[in-house]
């Protein structure tokens, strides 16, 4: 029986493996990077193991020092979560010649799998071998790995090799392995995928379909379970390929098989030998702990019966820290708080006033919503998300929010491609015009008055805030009976509540502050100084670091004075494991080029210049 697990992961998913771990009585040990020292795993983990330095590499993708961690904190068994190591058949066989329970599927399973060209193989599929124009548009694929990391949708053949070479650069970075391949893009097409659970007994288990259509840059943003709208037949063969893939590898423990929808088709994409993100959904609908289950089939336990009945519906939401108005640009800094109501089920690696850094995924929770129907699951998610208290960096909350909202997602017609077609409206901003003067209100209380009062009336007081990306200039008075503003009564305001009468109704904002940064409700302001700083300026068609991250490469032969086109990639930051191209503004020369490869620079950082041509 196992009495203690190393979980060899981070985040969310080693603080769900924890919490699970505890509940059964078994002791847990985390491992972290210098990075992580204070990161919630390694707190709340009964034991914590350093992995000196900060990059993957050098860390949580160091199976070796995993492995001697695990023996030296006395765990019998380890966890593998999700992403790293998870897939990786060598270390899953170095956990196993140290002694230790390996809590997933053999190595050999693994290795049958984790390479997506010899799975399709496995299933009678062939990948493309050389790509013409009749094949466009393709997909170039990482074969190691997952998280839509090392993927790229390539529509011009001229923009194939380019393609590849990014696809390889991102997958070595992510999964130490630099293999891609291409296969046809499915246009239109939903992702749906389905949940296996098998024992060393010879029983496999298909729990269902999720549908995980909702995607930015390939990787889920939204998963709910059961897939909706699939025929009976469909779901009847979708089970049995799901089936078919576990059985044809002896597969033992959790895992999912992928598909592409169109049609009423399914094409086959891929198994993942592990435990998805996506996991939380199945498990509200059949009422598991899909965790404890991969720990019981470690221990050699035989699964009981048939698979329980599935009941009701269940959404999840991933919120990032993430600007998906600017090319969901990763953000960093502190998550000062996060709460949300507690009628759903929250999974996180960050508690408040932790900092987000740039060195790993930039998730910060799963949001997770079941009820007995889809519609109430899904309204009972998106008002959640709608009240939750995010204090921090800019994250894509507002843009769950609408897409739980819109008419294509209520009607369940979504597909891969909805962000393609509907980002613009999504992150139109839409911040509440009372929240610049809420914000006052708030900073106002308490601030001493000038003077005694007269039988005058003050002067007012001016206050500026960023917001939605327009300045806000907002004026308030002190009275005889408390603050006061144009146009709206004010009830009641303190530090923390401002409450306002607005044509008689009462509209309650609750505010935070942290330096310049103001949050009102789920509005955030930055207040803006008296007088604008006159020498915070660049040269028109200066390209400043969108986010912080590192310079992994710069165009080839890319020179001062060189002649550039409007939209050429110049330059590729890398930041929170995904690679971020940054293109020239205009056509025109480049008068200036500071980035240089391996430079480590911070937002708003100058990195080149592009003069336009008059």
């Amino acid at each position: 029986m196992i009495t203690s697990v190393l979980v060899a992961n981070r985040g969310e998913i080693a603080c769900r493996i924890v919490r699970t771990c505890h509940e059964l009585g078994i002791r847990t040990v985390a491992v972290h990077s210098d990075a992580d020292g204070n990161a919630l795993h390694a707190r709340t983990a009964d034991t914590a193991v350093r992995l000196p330095g900060a990059a993957p590499a050098d860390t949580y993708l160091r199976g070796d020092l995993i492995v001697k961690a695990a023996l030296a904190a006395g765990a019998d068994a380890v966890h593998p979560g999700y992403g790293f190591l998870s897939e990786n058949a060598g270390f899953a066989r170095a956990v196993q010649d140290a002694g230790l329970v390996w809590i997933g599927p053999p190595p050999e399973a693994i290795e049958a799998m984790a390479s997506k060209t010899r799975a399709k193989e496995l299933m009678g599929i062939a990948p493309l071998r050389e790509v013409t124009e009749a094949d466009l548009p393709v997909l170039v694929k990482a074969a190691a790995g997952g998280g839509g990391r090392g993927m790229r949708v390539v529509r011009r053949l001229a923009d194939l090799d380019g393609a590849l070479a990014a696809a390889r650069a991102e997958a070595a970075s992510a999964f130490g392995d630099g293999e891609v391949f291409t296969e046809p893009y499915v246009e239109g097409g939903r992702h749906i995928e389905v949940q296996v659970l098998a024992d060393t007994h010879g029983t496999v288990w298909a729990l269902g379909t999720r549908d995980c259509s909702l995607q930015r840059r390939h990787q889920k943003v939204i998963e709910e379970a059961p897939a909706p709208g699939l025929t009976a037949r469909l779901t009847e063969e979708l089970h049995a390929l799901a089936v078919r893939a576990a059985r044809a590898v002896s597969y033992v423990g959790a895992g999912t098989v992928e598909f592409l929808v169109a049609d009423d088709r399914a094409h086959f994409l891929e198994m993942n030998t592990r435990l998805q993100v996506e996991h939380p959904v199945t498990e509200a609908v059949f009422g598991l702990d899909l965790v404890a289950e991969q720990i019981r089939v470690a221990e050699g336990h035989a699964l009981d019966g048939d698979p329980p009945r599935a009941r009701g519906h269940a959404v999840e939401a991933r919120l990032y820290a993430e600007d998906p108005a600017h090319d969901w640009a990763p953000q960093t800094g502190r998550l000062h708080r996060l709460a949300v109501p507690d009628a759903v089920r929250l999974d996180t690696g960050y508690t408040d006033g932790d900092d987000i850094g740039v060195h790993y995924d930039p998730l910060l929770a799963k949001v997770v919503a079941h009820a007995p129907t889809r519609a109430e699951a899904v309204r009972k998610l998106a008002s959640a998300l709608d009240r939750a208290v995010i204090h921090g960096p800019v994250t894509n909350r507002d843009l769950l929010v609408r897409s739980l909202r819109h008419k294509e997602f209520a009607e369940a017609r979504t597909d891969t491609g909805f962000y393609d077609r509907h980002l613009p409206e999504l992150t139109t901003p839409a911040p509440d015009p009372y929240a610049p003067l809420a914000a006052a209100l708030a900073d106002a209380h308490g601030r001493s008055r000038f003077g005694g009062w007269r039988n005058v009336a003050s002067q007012p007081q001016v206050k500026r805030y960023a917001m939605g990306g327009e300045e806000h200039e907002v004026r308030y008075r002190h009275t005889r009976g408390g603050l006061a503003a144009e146009g709206v009564r004010v009830v009641h305001a303190d530090a923390g509540l401002v409450i306002l009468d607005v044509d008689g109704v009462r509209r309650r904002f609750e505010v935070g502050r942290y330096g310049d940064r103001v949050y009102v409700g789920a509005t955030a302001l930055t207040a803006l100084p008296r007088f604008p700083d006159a020498t915070a300026r660049h040269a028109p068609g200066s390209l400043l670091a969108p986010m912080p991250g590192t310079v992994v490469r710069v165009a080839e032969g890319l020179t001062e004075g060189a002649a550039v086109e409007a939209g050429q990639p110049l330059l590729w930051l890398e930041a929170m494991k995904m690679q971020h191209s940054i293109t020239a503004p205009a056509t025109g020369t480049l008068t200036a080029l500071h980035a240089t490869p391996g430079q480590q620079v911070e937002p708003g950082t100058l990195l080149a210049v592009v003069e336009a041509t008059p």
